[in-house]
């Protein structure tokens, strides 16, 4: 497996790592099995055929500062910021089912490494003590595949309540408890911070590096610009 990397460190928003997704399955110049981890201000991703207004609370995301986007895979809304990582997979493997056991078993097992006793659920999703810490999305582009997931670490429990669940039962005043009920952090599993668990899966899933050129970045730049559209932020879905 090998690391993708970026030439320089820089703040970016969320569109930029879904087009960077995009921008590597599309091109022909990478090895067949690529990860990646990054991080953002706080976002809404929600998936290709849901309805904005429905999923998401557009006016306590704009009240809060919170960015909304839509990514090309499909799934639920997912709540992102600073304090977890997210997680990108892209293979040459096309069957749906395969791909998403490679990569669930390349996660689950570098937990598990970590002391962490994570599993994987037939929907997808990875647990510690029966609670989920990370959920994925998946979608095919001609020859190739894109797992993305999400890993809580620490977050804000109250944007995630409140920015993709506007129904009033679960914005009542038991909502937060509620969600940790479903819900672990990793936090609450090792004492290793954010920093250090990156380090460490990134040493246990990849082999070695490639670091993408400048010409690259501005090649996704472009694509960005596709997932920044509103009139693909906000379409109307049947």
């Amino acid at each position: 497996m090998h690391y993708l990397a970026l030439p320089e460190e820089k703040i970016r928003p969320l569109s930029f790592y879904l087009a960077m997704e995009e921008y590597v399955a599309r091109s022909t110049q990478f090895p067949d099995d690529l990860f990646f981890m990054w991080q953002v201000e706080p976002s809404v991703i929600f998936g290709r055929n849901q309805d904005v207004e429905a999923e998401v609370n557009l006016d306590y995301c704009r009240s809060h500062g919170i960015h909304t986007f839509r990514r090309k895979s499909g799934g639920g809304c997912v709540y992102a910021d600073w304090s977890n990582v997210m997680l990108s997979y892209i293979t040459r493997e096309a069957e749906v089912s395969s791909t998403f056991q490679r990569y669930l078993d390349l996660v689950t097992g570098a937990l598990e490494k970590m002391g962490i006793p994570a599993t994987s659920t037939e929907h997808n999703d990875i647990l510690i003590d029966g609670r989920k810490v990370s959920g994925t999305a998946f979608y095919h582009l001609p020859g190739a595949s894109i797992v993305h997931g999400t890993m809580l670490y620490s977050t804000d429990m109250e944007n995630m309540l409140h920015a993709i669940t506007p129904s009033k039962q679960k914005l009542g005043k038991h909502g937060v408890q509620s969600v940790r009920q479903r819900i672990t952090l990793l936090q609450d599993h090792t004492d290793m911070p954010l920093e250090e668990i990156k380090q460490f899966l990134r040493q246990t899933i990849c082999s070695d590096e490639i670091t993408l050129s400048p010409e690259d970045v501005r090649q996704i730049e472009k694509l960005e610009k596709e997932y920044d559209d509103p009139k693909w932020i906000y379409r109307k879905v049947n």
